[in-house]
This record gives structure tokens, C-alpha cells and sequence, in this order.
């Protein structure tokens, strides 16, 4: 048997699973996940490597109407992700109804040159008359290779899924991957803790908040028995900065905790996590500030 390596794109709207299923995949927290849409900013890669395969996904935002400069930025992303793509998987959501605007973007997509498989996600909560509406959408579109109900939290038809994406990938005689066979992502810790900190602020405050939030990681210290982390939390407006830090700084003390028991999982070490809250106003539609945090095209 020859090897097998290649760009996986996993694509589809806001909460449709496709952090939870790459988490799942590769067995390691590799994107921060929250049931709230556009949890997802940056193009994250997973990689998964066997003796004769490697898989690297690509964990893409969901895909949106842009409002701001930020969601322009994350809709490149994924335009990005599924050009440079070898296969697109595209999630839907099961529990909520196929709309047309999606099956046109499906249809579009099996236009291209990349094979697209299409996940239905969330069948463990759902039963087989909810599914069967997709599939009987679905069943129209002649250009997709495969459609796979799955469940990444019961772990069911992963196997078929990667199954999937084996027999589609080319065959090399050599051994052909793409990264190093130890490395399950492409971002380095510094990304991870910040996205530490953004994902428990998308479940500690309201809709509106977290998603004007930048994280930025000002000092990362590591020693034999220690790390020591700063981080700038950036807000959009005063109002929403006292909110974050809360009455006696109670909210704020919340947040450090629970990003800080995560931290030391992910670094199997001890972290001293200091949070500072500051203001800048629109950063989301200034170009200069994106690519001060990290929204740039090289990230």
C-alpha cells in the first residue's frame, strides 16, 4: 500500500459542528468551540496522521453575511480554504431544517474540481424522520461523493467519514505528508491560549459581547515550573469593558479561572494567568487593528 495525504475543508454555516467534529477527529482540542455562530475567526488546521495517510483539516468560519471588516476576513477564509482544498466536506446541521439558499451553495460546490462529501451532523439527537427530509434534498445533487450521517460527540461514522476521504485522496509511492507526524495543529500555543480565553467568554457573557472581543497575549513566560501568561482582553465599547470586568471584578476573576484550568490542561503545567480589559472603538472594521490581533492573511 502507497500513502495518502491532503487538504481537508470542513465547511458550512454557523453551528453546524465543524470545530466540534475536528476536535473529534484528531483527538486533541484543536478549535474552541460555543453554541454561539462565528465562534470561528481563523482557518485552524487539525492534522491527523496514521502510518500511511495524514488528514489536515481545515476548520473554517461559518459561513455568513458579512457585516464588518472582521466577517469580510472570515469569509476569505473559507473562499481560501475551499480553493486550496484536495476535498470539501460540508456540514449540515440535522437538527434544523435545509433551507435553498444551502442546497444552491452545495450545488455550487460540486462545481468545482474538489470531491465534496457532504456530514450531517448531530444524528445522535435526532431521529430517522428528521434526517430523512435532508437526505431526500440532498438526493438531487448529483455531484456528491458521499453523504454521511455522524455523530462527533458519540464518535459515530467517523470511520466512515475518514473511509471516505481515503479512497478519494491520490495514491503516492512515497511517503508524501505534509507535516511532521508528531504535530496535530498548525498554530502555536500563544493562539491557543488566547482562544482559551475567547471561548470562555462566548459562554460566560450575552450575544453581543464576545463577539467584539480580541484577544491578544502581551507576555507568555515558560519555565521548568511555571508558565506565567498576560493577556489583553479588547472591547468596543466602555460600557461593555465593565461589563467584562464586573461588580468588584467578580466576572473578570470568573473568566481568568476557568481560562486558566484549560491553559494548564493544554501546557501540563502550572499557569499564573494575569486579564487586563481595554477599550478600542470599531476595531472590528479597522484593518490596522485585525492585523495587530492576528487577522491577517498569514495567520
Amino acid at each position: 500500500m502507497g500513502y495518502k495525504s491532503g487538504y481537508i475543508s470542513l465547511v458550512g454555516k454557523a453551528n453546524a459542528g465543524k470545530s466540534t467534529l475536528i476536535n473529534a477527529l484528531i483527538g486533541e482540542k484543536v478549535a474552541i468551540v460555543s453554541p454561539k455562530p462565528q465562534t470561528t475567526r481563523n482557518n485552524i488546521l487539525g492534522i491527523l496522521t496514521k502510518p500511511n495517510y495524514q488528514f489536515v483539516f481545515v476548520d473554517t468560519p461559518g459561513i455568513h453575511i458579512s457585516k464588518n471588516a472582521l466577517d469580510k476576513y472570515m469569509m476569505k477564509n473559507v473562499r481560501s480554504a475551499i480553493g486550496g482544498s484536495d476535498i470539501i466536506v460540508y456540514l449540515i446541521d440535522g437538527s434544523k431544517k435545509l433551507l435553498d439558499d444551502e442546497i444552491k451553495y452545495i450545488e455550487n460546490l460540486t462545481e468545482k474540481e474538489n470531491p465534496v462529501i457532504v456530514a450531517i451532523t448531530k444524528v445522535d439527537v435526532l431521529n430517522y424522520e428528521k434526517v430523512y427530509p435532508i437526505l431526500a434534498s440532498l438526493s438531487g445533487i448529483k455531484g456528491i461523493k458521499e453523504i454521511i450521517p455522524l455523530s462527533s460527540l458519540k464518535k459515530r461514522n467517523l470511520d466512515v467519514l475518514e473511509e471516505c476521504i481515503l479512497k478519494l485522496l491520490p495514491e503516492s509511492e512515497t511517503k508524501n505528508f505534509i507535516y511532521p507526524e508528531d504535530e496535530y495543529t498548525n498554530k502555536s500555543v500563544k493562539f491557543l491560549v488566547a482562544e482559551i480565553v475567547r471561548e470562555k467568554a462566548l459562554y460566560l457573557y450575552d450575544e453581543e459581547i464576545p463577539h467584539g472581543l480580541a484577544i491578544e497575549v502581551v507576555n507568555f513566560e515558560q519555565t521548568d515550573s511555571i508558565v506565567k501568561i498576560d493577556i489583553d482582553i479588547i472591547c468596543e465599547r466602555d460600557s461593555h469593558k465593565s461589563i467584562l470586568i464586573g461588580k468588584r471584578g467578580f466576572k473578570l476573576k470568573e473568566l481568568g479561572e476557568l481560562s486558566r484550568k484549560d491553559m494548564e490542561e493544554l501546557l501540563q503545567q502550572k499557569v499564573m494567568l494575569k486579564l487586563f480589559v481595554k477599550t478600542k472603538k470599531n476595531w472590528r472594521n479597522s484593518l490596522n487593528e485585525l492585523n495587530d490581533f492576528g487577522y491577517n492573511e498569514d495567520q
